[in-house]
């Protein structure tokens, strides 16, 4: 690979980190593992970057690489870490707001995929065909889904204000 390639990499690493640890944050609801996602991520993101040099969509490479190791990590038995111990003393979390905790709590009771089918259609803002061609599913599946997992949403904020 060639500098300015590897340059390009890096570049494209440094700028699309943040945006794909925000995904991350919504389909894992937890910053730590929303972290580790996204290192997994870019570590893959490279390695494929490498070995195919021409990838035509490289952000559209990371976002399918983000969602599919974000379902593949969920239908393990066992997860590879396990809190023990103390908890450090480090400061408190910012406040969020009760809507976007009431979401954010709703979209982990969601399944692997219907939690990514919203945060691609809803955050990432895709399209439903860009959607099931990134998650390999048919457009029908996307769509019922979104609908399945937009019904649970809102069952979940009305019990949530009952």
């Amino acid at each position: 690979m060639t500098r300015g390639a590897d340059a390009a990499l890096h570049a494209f690493v440094e700028g699309r980190r943040t945006a794909l640890f925000r995904s991350a944050y919504l389909l894992c609801g937890n910053r730590e593992e929303a972290e580790d996602l996204v290192q997994t991520t870019l570590v893959k993101v490279v390695l494929g970057a490498r070995r195919h040099p021409r990838l035509d969509n490289l952000d559209a490479y990371a976002r399918k690489t983000l969602v599919n190791t974000f379902i593949a990590a969920r239908r393990r038995f066992w997860r590879r870490e396990q809190a023990y111990g103390e908890v450090p003393d480090v400061p408190g979390r910012p406040v969020d707001s009760d809507t976007g905790v009431m979401v954010r709590a709703a979209l982990a009771r969601l399944g692997p995929k219907q939690r990514a089918v919203l945060v691609l259609r809803y955050w990432e803002d895709l399209s439903v065909a860009d959607t099931a061609g990134l998650l390999g599913m048919r457009e029908s599946t996307v769509k019922s889904h979104t609908a399945r997992g937009l019904a649970a949403l809102r069952a979940a904020v009305r019990e949530e204000h009952v």
